[in-house]
């Protein structure tokens, strides 16, 4: 029953998780959703800048200490191993949802593209973005990142397997392909308001900072062969002539 219940607690993580990410597609590119980033009640911009930097704090925060072995060794002694990463994936999602829920909208235009060439341009690097973020998860463990794997192996009595380092496609011309999607997803507006600034700045913000952090965790892991492949490849953007 155990087994059971931590499988059952796994799959729903992941799948709150996966609804949040979907959603944040339309969030961010202010399309197809009905609770957007340039959408709804406008509240007195000081307001607005308070209450946005609060949820995106929770987010940075919950992202970067849950990631963290210290945190993960500190949560396994209240909780299953294999449950910890769908906790972190949980908290996640829900984060999330807390953000598009209560995010305050901040209108004034910082930038408006008219070109419609630019516009498709920038449309284009979007959905590439996404397309870079979602692909990537697979071409190392879409399953493992997300939490499945530990509850599948779990659940039929096999062991976990070992950390193993790999380099697959895109990770050959950038250390953390995920990160650069996002990237695109955050700047590619073509219409850019005050609170999508101050969200891409953020988010832009935590991603150098958990980068940072991520790479001193793999560092631990992999050792010299991190070594190698840091100085061989670019971080964040790609860099082919790097090494």
């Amino acid at each position: 029953m155990k087994r059971f219940a931590i499988l059952v607690f796994g799959l729903v993580a992941y799948a709150v998780a996966m609804a949040s990410l979907v959603y944040a597609i339309g969030f961010i590119g202010n399309i197809f959703v009905p609770k957007t980033i340039d959408s709804g009640p406008v509240s007195p911009l000081s307001e607005a800048v308070i209450i946005n930097v609060v949820l995106l704090t929770i987010f940075a925060v919950q992202h970067s200490v849950m990631a963290r072995p210290a945190f993960k060794s500190f949560l396994t002694r209240f909780i299953s191993a294999p449950a910890e990463r769908s906790v972190y994936v949980l908290l996640s999602g829900l984060i999330l949802w807390l953000l598009f829920w209560q995010w305050r909208p901040m209108t004034t235009e910082v930038w408006r593209i008219e070109n419609e060439i630019l516009v498709l341009a920038l449309w284009t690097l979007y959905f590439a973005g996404w397309a870079l973020v979602v692909f990537s998860t697979f071409l190392i463990s879409h399953t493992d990142l997300f939490g499945l794997k530990q509850v599948l192996t779990n659940w039929t009595g096999q062991p976990v397997p070992a950390p193993e380092f790999k380099t697959p496609l895109f990770y050959k011309f950038v250390r953390h392909p995920i990160y650069f999607g996002m990237l695109l997803v955050f700047w590619a507006a073509p219409v850019m308001t005050l609170g999508h600034l101050l969200f891409s700045i953020a988010t832009t913000g935590y991603i150098l900072i958990g980068a940072t952090l991520e790479e001193r965790d793999l560092i631990s892991v992999f050792g010299d062969k991190y070594r190698d492949y840091r100085r061989q490849v670019s971080m964040l953007i790609p860099w082919p002539w790097k090494g």
